[in-house]
């Protein structure tokens, strides 16, 4: 499960504001506020899980060890299909 210091922490790593991921996420501005507020307020695992995806898909990894927690961004591979 993601927490809300990984997902701010992925969006700064973007660039995106809390009205972007928002609107790509397809949940409302209060509910992605709520899910990035350290207040333990209550979030529904659907909100999470579009959030989360959203972030995935545009290249962030989500960390988690036994130290704690983190975010990574990927960039795409460039194809080397080409070089032979």
């Amino acid at each position: 499960m993601i927490t809300a210091r990984q997902t701010r922490a992925a969006r700064a790593l973007l660039g995106w504001t809390q009205e972007t991921l928002a609107e790509k996420a397809l949940v409302s501005l209060t509910a992605l506020k709520r899910l990035e507020s350290e207040n333990g307020l209550e979030v529904y695992e659907t909100t999470r899980d579009q959030v989360s995806k959203v972030l995935e898909g545009n290249g962030i990894v989500f960390l988690t060890s036994d130290q704690g927690e983190g975010v990574m961004l990927v960039r795409a591979k460039i194809e080397s299909s080409h070089s032979s």
